[in-house]
């Protein structure tokens, strides 16, 4: 992929499975490193057609050694601030202040030739082995900065994204060049709104880039002639309307999780091999990586057909950047382009009624295009229509019965109801799935449960870091005196939107009383 930068000559990016061929499928393959993200995360000590130039000169020798080879070409990556100890005597809340500066990246921090991509402002990072910004989680972090004041720090991550979106055309995964051929979900118009909230009219100076975000999730719509057409992120539904779906533009094993990858495939026919890869990716631009939601069989991983999948937290997402964007085009008096994106919008808010809400469960689903019914999977996905207020209050009436007797757990709601090995499953809780839940049920006035949800998720934050002095990516609501599993990394500490969920609920609790 090829961009212009502000502050450099035209560069070509490439990944590291492109730069170091057959040496990167060696390192992953003999499984170098414990992490396959950490061989992908290195820098380079030397320029990339050197180190090759060097491995093919000794490649065959007798007593070439692959490890030597590695740590005398590159080093670790670049984990700042990896001796932070917590200081026992604060609290939870003094502890995530004292984080934000732990885990602020600034620009003069990046390495020459590593997969990391530059960017012009600092940002904050999740934490743990994520050493890089991450799309989606940025807005839950930036929730928590808006709170402790950090106005010039969400402004910079905003900025950032704006760079992304004027020489990508797009928001990458993170700020990776192994991420270029994907996103996550499309939150941008989330963050803008958080950064003018008491400034409105701010929100023009934001609509070329909202208007790029767009245009990439609806390439190809145009393209569309038939019922069940699809092309990258986009779908003809049954009745004519364009609606989205996750997608990666590649379908070859991620560099970042290579090995998992393969062991995915070796029960399946090679055949089948690229259709995998190109559903695991599409998995990981929708965050959820991974989650028997996204499994026909609701068991296993080979049966993943996420790009078969219309899913309705997605859809949710692009129908408020539809009504972003008309906004701002109504600030600008611009009525005619304020009504295209009133229109789409509207069409977009009946689509999803129409396909995601299941009569016989009560409760909104994924969509299959393919067979052209829900999904089976009951997941937290069903709480993005009563965040951005598209549910009826009937269906909402019948999702906070569900979320009540469903999914409420001691530490908070389940992620889904299925049980299983993967992280984005029972018995695990994620933070931005508890706030997006919360803020839902507010807007319906569903105050008991949602302030019920919100007090149970920061007991089990509190409980867990004065056990571990640590606030951790996920956590299992259901077992609370044990740490959570599953996924195919360690878990990990930190950690960015746990911070900000937590200081939003704290908030929360202080306006309720």
């Amino acid at each position: 992929m090829i961009i212009s930068e502000e502050f450099s000559s035209l560069h070509v990016f490439r990944s590291p499975e492109e730069l170091y061929g057959e040496l990167f499928i060696e390192v992953q393959r003999k499984k170098i490193f414990h992490d396959y993200k950490t061989f992908v995360d290195c820098i380079p000590l030397n320029g990339p057609e050197e180190i090759m130039a060097s491995y093919q000169a000794v490649k065959e020798s007798s007593d070439f050694d692959l490890t030597a080879f590695v740590f005398e070409h590159f080093k670790y990556p670049d984990i700042h601030n990896f001796d932070y100890q917590t200081d026992i005597t604060l609290t939870i809340t003094q502890h995530i202040e004292s984080l934000w500066s732990i885990l602020t990246r600034r620009p003069q921090l990046f390495p020459p030739n590593s997969s990391l991509m530059v960017l012009p402002h600092s940002y904050v990072i999740p934490g743990g082995r994520f050493i890089e910004i991450f799309y989606w989680d940025s807005y839950f972090i930036m929730l928590g900065l808006t709170i402790s004041g950090k106005i010039d720090l969400l402004q910079n991550m905003i900025d950032n994204f704006c760079h992304q979106l004027d020489t990508l055309g797009f928001i990458p995964n993170g700020n990776r060049t192994y991420f270029l051929s994907r996103s996550q979900p499309p939150v941008f118009a989330m963050m803008v709104q958080l950064l003018i909230e008491k400034d409105p009219p701010l929100l023009t100076k934001y609509l070329p880039y909202l208007e790029k975000e767009y245009q990439f999730w609806m390439n190809g719509s145009d393209q569309l002639r038939h019922t069940g057409d699809a092309f990258k992120r986009v779908v003809k539904m049954p009745d004519g309307e364009i609606m989205n779906r996750y997608w990666d533009d590649k379908d070859y094993p991620r560099p970042e999780s290579y090995g998992e990858d393969l062991s995915y495939s070796y029960p399946i026919d090679a055949t089948l091999h690229a259709d995998l890869y190109r559903n695991v990716r599409a998995a990981c631009e929708s965050g959820w990586d991974f989650s028997t939601r996204w499994y026909k069989d609701q068991q296993t991983i080979q049966t993943i057909h996420t790009i078969d999948i219309v899913p309705v937290d997605l859809n949710c997402l692009l129908h408020y950047l539809e009504d972003c964007i008309a906004k701002g085009y109504e600030l600008l008096d611009k009525q005619e382009q304020a009504q295209h994106y009133r229109s789409i919008a509207e069409q977009r808010k009946n689509a999803i009624l129409k396909y995601f809400w299941n009569n016989e469960q009560h409760f909104f689903m994924d969509y299959d295009s393919v067979e052209l019914r829900s999904t089976p999977a009951l997941s937290l996905a069903a709480v993005f229509p009563l965040y951005f207020n598209l549910a009826t209050t009937d269906q909402a009436n019948e999702v906070t019965n569900k979320l009540q007797q469903d999914f409420l757990k001691d530490g908070g709601l389940i992620t889904t109801l299925k049980h299983s090995e993967f992280q984005w499953d029972s018995p695990n809780g994620w933070a931005p799935l508890q706030w997006i839940a919360v803020k839902g049920l507010l807007a319906y006035d569903k105050n008991e449960l949602a302030y019920t949800i919100a007090d149970r998720w920061m007991k089990l934050n509190e409980k867990i870091y004065h056990n571990t002095g640590k606030l951790m990516e996920k956590y299992n609501v259901v077992e609370m005196n044990l740490l959570t599993g599953g996924g195919e990394y360690p878990l990990q500490d930190g950690f960015g939107w746990t911070n900000g969920v937590y200081l939003g609920f704290e908030k929360l609790m202080q306006q309720k009383t």
